[in-house]
């Protein structure tokens, strides 16, 4: 490869994301000045939180400019170096946007061992999903054991993680998945108890069965009307943990529910991001590691291939496209 490709913002969307939003830009490789160094991409990660970045509301991150390459997390081979803590070789882990090559002062980056683990759970079980089911389901939610979890999106790249640490924990996991599949594979391959088919007609008598006990966690992770089903199953002093609402990022309105039962019930509620707890990573992903070694920890991924396949991935990941994690191989 002697060029680099990348995708930019071209446009905002007036409703649904399209593809037609990205423009393709060739140009050439870069080349690093002192303390850069520059990353051949090998694959690129594509998340939800994406859907916010595109559009200029006013939300936890500046928006995505116009005409910029669009942000992402990466992994990759440092191929040029003149940055005394980086050399030629290394794999590490960043947020070089939706390109082939990128270019870096080094903060942000971080060395990571493709030996041990794939290269690209850098981006799923040990990256920024993994650290997001960590902090929401161990600082927010803290289930005791014998008390049950409910999680949406539940084969998701971040639901299929809190599904498991939650089975780790001692407590009863039930799972909200898009399909017999899913559901088949959340119950039979990560461990959850039961998973209730959030497109089943009688999805509300399915969940009541399921949660026969209540439910004393909840990891919301779509909002929208499976969020107001679990708030009637929910035990006193229930603990929610909100870490996104993909219900409502391609312009359905989120339900309100009543504020009473929050007050009947005693119910915690956190919206949280994990970006705001740095100090945290390096906990989160030791303990991450150490189940992944020992084979504690399964996890799914859903690849497309080359660059030029990720603004329809996007689209796709929005629309539930997906199972597991969301991934654009770049190499």
């Amino acid at each position: 490869m002697s060029r680099n490709l990348k995708f930019v913002l071209d446009s905002r969307p007036a409703d649904k994301v399209s593809p037609q939003n990205f423009r393709l830009v060739e140009e050439p490789i870069p080349t690093p000045g002192p303390g850069q160094i520059v990353v051949r991409h090998h694959y690129l990660s594509l998340d939800p939180y994406m859907r916010g970045r595109i559009s200029d509301a006013k939300s936890y991150a500046a928006p995505q400019p116009l005409g910029e390459t669009m942000v992402g997390g990466t992994v990759g081979e440092i191929v040029a170096s003149e940055n005394a803590r980086f050399k030629p070789g290394d794999f590490v882990v960043g947020m070089g946007g939706w390109q082939l090559y990128g270019l870096s002062d080094g903060r942000g980056v971080n060395v990571v061992d493709a030996k041990t683990v794939p290269l690209q759970a850098y981006l799923g079980p040990l990256g920024m999903p993994g650290v997001t089911a960590w902090w929401g389901l161990n600082k927010i939610i803290a289930p005791k054991a014998g008390e049950t979890v409910l999680v949406t999106a539940a084969t998701g790249a971040v639901g299929s993680v809190v599904g498991q640490l939650a089975k780790l924990a001692g407590a009863q996991a039930i799972g909200v998945a898009g399909g017999p599949e899913k559901c088949i594979y959340a119950t039979e391959t990560l461990g959850y108890d039961a998973c209730v088919d959030h497109k089943s007609a009688r999805f509300g008598e399915e969940l009541k069965a399921a949660a026969g006990q209540g439910i004393d966690g909840v990891f919301e992770n779509v909002g929208g009307e499976l969020f107001l089903e679990s708030l009637k199953r929910l035990n006193d002093f229930a603990r929610i943990a909100v870490c996104g609402l993909i219900a409502s990022y391609e312009g359905k309105p989120t339900a309100l529910p009543n504020m009473a039962i929050f007050l009947v019930r005693r119910i915690k509620i956190e919206g949280f991001i994990v970006a705001d707890h740095l100090p945290a990573w390096p906990q989160a992903v030791s303990e991450l590691a150490g189940h992944v070694a020992a084979g504690r920890l399964r996890w799914r991924e859903t690849v497309r291939q080359g660059l030029e396949s990720a603004p329809q991935a996007l689209v796709d990941l929005l629309h539930g496209g997906n199972f597991g994690k969301m991934l654009v191989k770049l190499v």
